[in-house]
């Protein structure tokens, strides 16, 4: 009990210090990191669903390892490829839309700067500000053009300051989806190990695999880690299972 009061304590000054006054300037002085996080969950979780996927779907056909191993690592390939494509170009939408939404922002504040100032005076008037703080906080953001259209961007389309770079998310999730999807493959290149510990080795490392991406989902979020953990475990466990029943479905009909 004394050992968690001291914890706590410790906890609370770490927690001052950073939030002094120096430390919240130097923070929000910083460009706004990029989050990569959700790619690498993204190409992590599709790359291990696919992969093992195609060994349960295989397993549960009767066929080779090696036909799993050709099928694994081309759909490994093709199917990263494809997923890195895809993320790149919904991030360059994401980027285009908040491009497109500046550019309308500043047309309308040169064609009508009153209109865009009452639209900031009721932004500021919905959160609580009144009277003669709302008006200097008016007057202080449209003085300035930048700060004046970076809020309206927030606050009228929900666009941040943060914003992934295109080829940065391909890259991320390609890597993930290429890197965690070959764990799956693994046991199928030991030779000892014949077709079903190949299969149920698989599984196992499928497994792990999961749940440690739902660990490292709930560290970096503060998320309660071990139920992220199972979480996703059951997520990718459930795609697996899919496959399985499918391959011994399609094996019944066509022998």
């Amino acid at each position: 009990m004394k050992g968690r009061e001291e914890k706590s304590k410790q906890s609370r000054r770490a927690l001052l210090e950073e939030h002094s006054p120096e430390r919240i300037h130097a923070r929000l002085g910083r460009e706004p990191k990029s989050q990569r996080v959700s790619d690498f969950v993204l190409g992590a979780i599709d790359g291990c669903v696919t992969t093992f996927a195609i060994v349960a779907g295989a397993f549960g056909a009767g066929f080779s390892e090696s036909v799993v191993l050709v099928m694994g690592f081309a759909n490994l390939i093709a199917d990263g490829f494809s997923m890195a494509v895809s993320n790149y170009e919904a991030v360059s939408v994401e980027r285009d839309q908040a491009a497109a939404a500046a550019r309308t922002e500043r047309q309308h504040i040169d064609l009508v700067p009153e209109g865009e100032r009452e639209e900031i005076r009721q932004i500021f008037q919905r959160k609580g500000f009144r009277g003669q703080v709302l008006a200097e906080i008016v007057a202080t953001i449209t003085a300035n053009r930048q700060l004046w259209i970076d809020t309206m961007l927030a606050e009228e389309y929900g666009i941040s300051r943060s914003s992934r770079r295109p080829l940065g998310s391909a890259i991320v999730t390609f890597l993930a989806f290429i890197g965690v999807g070959a764990v799956p493959l693994l046991p199928y290149l030991i030779h000892p190990l014949n077709t079903a510990e190949q299969f149920y080795s698989s599984a196992v490392l499928a497994a792990c695999t999961f749940f440690a991406i739902g660990l490292c989902k709930g560290l970096v979020f503060s998320q309660r880690v071990l139920a992220a953990g199972v979480k996703t475990l059951m997520f990718g466990g459930g795609a697996a299972l899919l496959a399985l029943a499918v391959g011994f479905f399609l094996r019944d009909i066509i022998s």
